[in-house]
This record gives structure tokens, C-alpha cells and sequence, in this order.
């Protein structure tokens, strides 16, 4: 029986994937964030709870990717499709529309969205097969890049301002922010990963600090701290040390 509970673990990713789904369809966004939250808590302990009653299977790898794929890849596309529809209207609006003009770029333009699922699967597919990413990732996890996408409703609703709504929904930004986060999914840049060895603080002082300087900025900065803590992540996996390098 015990070897069912990871896979059960990541089912319930799969289902919360799919919840998710149907709520970004529908611009419910507190719905869609907590069971995208959810999937990441049950992506979590499906490999925690594999570690630890050692039943790691070939199975289980896949059934793993194929359920981030939904809840870190499909996901963030709908809500950067959903945005980029808004951002047709100039505002802050719920509705989208619900007629495309094919002659038109901006009824076009939000498909470009879906550029971040396709970027996902890319990662997922080639993580894998690499067998090289022990202690530190290359290129962003899906994860993290799904929770930098769809912090940007919750922004909106609970950090909202005028200068913060004008940004977002600006139609060039959420572009950029596409295909930044297209690049940064598959880039070849090594980035720490959040596995302790042991609790020694000299061996794990940068995942130390990131946990501390997360905390403060979720604190502070309400939802606004997803982003500042994925611009923490980036900029503080320069000083990885450097046999993680070698092990990535």
C-alpha cells in the first residue's frame, strides 16, 4: 500500500491542477491561486513522502511532470492569456471577450500567452532526462515561474494601485514578462534548489538567508512578494557554492 501514497500525493496535484484550471477560465482568481497553492503543497509531499518510505519509481517521475504540467505550466498560460485580453480594454476588467476578430493583432495577442506552457513542457520533458540536477536547478523551476504568473491578478486585487494596475495590464510588459519567462524556464543559469542535506548552517547558509528575506517580504509586501522573492532567487543563485555548480 505504501508505495500508492506518492502517486495518490500527485493525483491530488493533478486534481488541484485542474480546479485551478477552471477557475482561471473564469477569473476567479482567489480560487485559482489556492489550488495552484494546494498542487504545490501536494508536489511537496509526494516526493517527501517517496524519500521517506523509499519507493521512488521511473512511474512516479513521470506521473510527476505530467501533473506539474497541468498545475505549473497550463495554468500560468490561462491566466497570461486571460491578462493579455484584459489588457485589450485599458482597465482592470473581468470580462473577456467573447468574439476574436482574427484580423486584429490584439485579438491575437493573447495567445502569445500560452508561449509559458509551452516553455513548461519544454523544462519538464528535458528535466527528465537530465540527470545532472542534484543540488541546484538550470533554468527556473515550473513551480516557481507558474507562482511569478499568477501573483499578478492577486496583485491586482490586493496591492492594486493606480501606477500597479497600469503596469500589469500594460499589453508590452505582460509581453515581455512572457518571454522573459519563457527564457528563463530553459536557460542555461544554475539556480539553488531548497534540499537540505543536513541543518548545518555553514553547509545551507544561502537557503538560510532566502527563507529569512522570504519570510520579510511576505510580511511586508503582501502578494507583491512573489515576484521580489523570484528576483531574490535569481540574483542570489549567483553566489551558489561552487560544487553545486559542478554537481548541476
Amino acid at each position: 500500500m505504501k508505495q500508492h501514497i506518492p502517486n495518490i500525493l500527485t493525483l491530488l496535484n493533478v486534481f488541484s491542477g485542474c480546479l485551478a484550471v477552471v477557475f482561471a477560465v473564469r477569473n476567479q482568481w482567489e480560487f485559482m491561486a489556492f489550488f495552484v497553492f494546494l498542487g504545490l503543497l501536494f508536489d511537496f509531499l509526494d516526493g517527501l513522502s517517496a524519500r521517506a518510505l523509499k519507493v521512488q519509481s521511473p512511474l512516479g517521475i513521470q506521473l510527476d511532470s505530467l501533473a506539474d504540467m497541468i498545475t505549473f505550466g497550463l495554468v500560468p498560460g490561462i491566466v497570461m492569456f486571460q491578462l493579455l485580453t484584459m489588457s485589450e480594454t485599458g482597465g482592470w476588467n473581468l470580462k473577456i471577450a467573447e468574439t476574436l476578430n482574427w484580423d486584429s493583432f490584439y485579438d491575437i495577442l493573447p495567445f502569445f500567452g500560452f508561449a509559458i506552457t509551452l516553455s513548461s513542457a519544454y523544462r519538464l520533458a528535458r528535466f527528465n532526462i537530465d540527470e545532472n540536477q542534484v543540488s541546484s536547478f538550470i533554468g527556473l523551476p515550473t513551480p516557481a515561474n507558474a507562482l511569478l504568473i499568477i501573483s499578478l491578478p492577486l496583485i491586482l486585487m490586493f496591492n492594486g494601485n493606480d501606477a500597479l494596475n497600469t503596469i500589469i495590464l500594460n499589453p508590452w510588459f505582460l509581453l515581455v514578462l512572457t518571454v522573459l519567462s519563457s527564457f528563463l524556464l530553459n536557460a542555461p543559469i544554475p539556480l539553488f534548489a531548497l534540499k537540505f542535506k543536513t541543518w548545518d548552517f555553514k553547509d545551507n547558509a544561502l537557503r538560510y538567508i532566502f527563507i529569512l528575506v522570504s519570510l520579510v517580504f511576505i510580511g511586508t509586501m503582501k502578494f507583491l512578494a512573489i515576484p521580489a522573492i523570484i528576483i531574490f532567487y535569481l540574483l542570489s543563485s549567483f553566489f551558489i557554492p561552487h560544487e553545486d555548480k559542478i554537481n548541476s
